[in-house]
């Protein structure tokens, strides 16, 4: 079996490009194999907001089937093995395919197991974790149940998807405990495995008058390593001293380690860090020059958002296509990525930045304040144009 072009992932980067390549490219219909175990697509980025109460967790689902581009071939498969040399792959059911193209658009993975005690408590008796859909209902059950004690947040000291998704949840909580009356009653804690609570200097700024504000306890270079679920214990390690350190919880908002998926650390495709070794600037692969790769699984030096998935999808699709029409790779992605920072109610702060660390923002006025009109962004106008315009390939 022989695809022109095979996508691995059936993702926000996935899909985009396939649209894209379809809208640019008619002549490639029925040419594009998507390859996606999953029969659900979801748009991750409202789950801050499903655990904050605010919206329900139905509306970011949809069926995989939908949103494949007319003209694609699907594969309800997943890929276990890559072999670039000979442009092929192997999937989970034993088919061997192969390619002239191939776009690795894999996601992330989720560590569950590398906290001790997680997956058996996880979703219950406090324990909750916005970063499955499985879960995400847990967080609100804990956050409106909650009547006092300590509260913490966690980031692990991995890469995560949505870099500022683990503090969100916590100024959503915040916000409720207020309104509920029991913040009084309430530690706030964020325990995070980084080094400051955000890496670009402006929004970093913003967000620690918003933790001084709100006054949230905040502890760094502490990664969690154990749930002890019978006792309400959670056991963090600071990452300088290994001193271990024993906290009690009412509740616990957990962010699991991540990391690439584990098809990808062991293949010829990836990197020293286990991610797809690719050009950051043209996406294309520093190796087998037939590969590109995108998103979250890709060894980019930028925060793993759908919003910088945005930016990269079409310089993938016409750098794909410029090598398809024999030309030369020329569109280049200059590492733009968003964080829409959600710190309560009715008030986020909009990042926005590239591979310098600088902020670069799209609306005439300072996105380092807290607005309103920027959480209606985030809650109404971007789910519209995400499903609507950047999976049909329109944005």
């Amino acid at each position: 079996m022989h695809f022109k072009i095979i996508i691995v992932g059936g993702g926000s980067g996935g899909i985009s490009v396939a649209a894209r390549l379809l809208r640019e490219a008619r002549h490639l219909s029925g040419q594009i194999l998507i390859l996606d175990p999953s029969g659900k697509h979801y748009y991750q980025p409202l789950w801050t907001l499903v655990g904050g109460g605010a919206v329900r967790r139905e509306i970011s689902e949809r069926e995989e089937s939908s949103v494949i581009p007319e003209g694609a071939v699907w594969f309800q498969e997943a890929v276990q093995l890559f072999n670039p040399e000979e442009n092929k792959v192997t999937t989970s059911f034993g088919k061997t395919i192969s390619y002239d193209y191939l776009v690795v658009a894999a996601g992330i993975q989720i560590d569950w197991h590398k906290i001790k005690g997680l997956k058996e408590f996880i979703g219950k008796d406090g324990v909750c974790s916005n970063y499955s859909y499985d879960y995400v209902n847990s967080t609100w059950e804990s956050v409106r149940n909650f009547k006092g004690g300590n509260a913490i947040f966690t980031a692990p000291n991995t890469v995560v998807k949505c870099g500022g998704a683990p503090q969100k949840i916590m100024y959503l909580a915040d916000d409720f405990f207020r309104k509920a009356n029991v913040r009084d009653k309430a530690k706030v804690m964020f325990f995070s495995g980084g080094a400051k609570i955000f890496g670009v200097e402006k929004y970093a700024a913003s967000l620690n008058k918003v933790i001084e504000r709100k006054e949230i306890e905040t502890r760094f270079k502490h990664h969690l390593i154990e749930i002890r679920g019978s006792e309400k214990i959670a056991v963090f390690e600071h990452l300088d001293t290994k001193q271990l350190i024993e906290m009690p919880y009412d509740m616990i908002h957990v962010v699991p380690p991540m990391s690439s998926p584990d098809f990808i650390k062991s293949s010829a495709l990836a990197n020293t860090e286990g991610w797809v070794d690719v050009d950051p600037y043209t996406l294309q692969h520093n190796r087998f020059s037939n590969v590109f790769g995108i998103g979250d699984c890709a060894g980019l030096p930028t925060s793993k958002t759908g919003a910088a998935i945005r930016k990269q999808a079409p310089v993938v699709a016409k750098n794909l296509l410029s090598i398809i029409r024999s030309g030369a790779v020329a569109n280049k992605y200059n590492g733009y990525t968003s964080c829409p920072l959600v710190t309560g109610y009715g008030r986020l702060i909009l990042a926005e930045f590239d591979y310098s660390n600088e902020p670069s923002e799209t609306f005439p006025f300072d996105q380092g304040k807290e607005r309103w009109s920027m959480y209606l962004l985030k809650k109404e106008l971007l789910p519209i144009m995400y499903w609507n315009g950047m999976l049909k390939g329109l944005m």
